[in-house]
């Protein structure tokens, strides 16, 4: 049988990839909530290293991935609150004894680099720096991230809702420090793990004792994984002594 030079090389390349694949290399999937992801991807290297697997990482708000699971998307490993994969697992979408506590994190408050740093030592000072600055960034809440959720109810408790409410810019997920980077707005209020190593932004500090709001992380194994002997190996690597110091530099608590 004959081929033609480019066809001849593309089955020697495609047949040296299939080769290369270790004997029982898997491909699982990892639907993570935002605030999470950066820990999951600062893991793969080490995994994907030792056990030739790979993984594919995708991430959106707590209230996305669960429209997405809900809608029957396919996937080996979910992170999301600790609420959510109990109530997967009733459902039967999450494994039954798969799940595990992965790590906490709180509130803080940010302004671009350079730019002055309010005082929020105190609720009261927290709340003068809010009516005080020209506009106000944090999650939007109908996007169903925690955060964004949190912050529209802390504005309702601390009487400030309607003053604050007409110059927030509202991030519909990603990270309110493209807000703040860009200028948009003078102070972004977000996770301390979304704020920590994001260029352009400083961590003025957590939110005051009385106020602060920890958001924990769960993991879960699918029930209909796949590659779930893989996913498995992978969820020890996110509960394991590798994940302590990832966990320390994204600024957020192990569990």
């Amino acid at each position: 049988m004959k081929f033609k030079n480019g066809l001849l090389t593309a089955l020697i390349i495609g047949a040296v990839a299939v080769m290369a694949q270790p004997a029982g290399a898997a491909e699982i999937k990892v639907l993570t909530t935002g605030a999470f992801k950066q820990v999951v991807v600062a893991l793969v290297p080490e995994f994907e290293k030792a056990t030739g697997h790979k993984v594919v990482v995708d991430n959106g708000t707590v209230g996305q991935l669960q429209k997405r699971v809900d809608d029957g998307e396919a996937f080996e490993v979910l992170v999301l609150s600790p609420k959510g994969i109990e109530d997967y697992i009733k459902g039967g979408k999450i494994a039954a004894g798969s799940s595990a506590t992965l790590a906490k994190v709180g509130v803080g408050v940010m302004v671009k680099e350079g730019a002055p740093q309010p005082d929020i030592s105190s609720v009261e000072a927290f709340k003068q720096a809010l009516l005080k600055a020209k506009t106000v960034g944090y999650i939007d809440p109908a996007s169903g991230g925690s955060s964004g959720i949190y912050v529209a109810g802390l504005l309702d408790k601390l009487g400030i809702a309607d003053q604050v409410k007409p110059k927030a810019k509202l991030q519909k997920g990603g990270h309110v420090s493209d807000l703040v980077k860009s200028g948009e707005a003078e102070i972004g209020i977000h996770q301390n793990s979304e704020i920590v190593g994001q260029a352009g932004v400083t961590l003025v500090g957590p939110l005051p004792k009385d106020i602060q709001n920890y958001t924990t992380y769960a993991v879960g194994l699918s029930a209909g994984a796949k590659q779930a002997e893989a996913a498995q190996a992978f969820i020890k690597v996110l509960t394991g002594p590798s994940a302590s110091a990832v966990l320390k530099k994204a600024g957020m608590e192990g569990a």
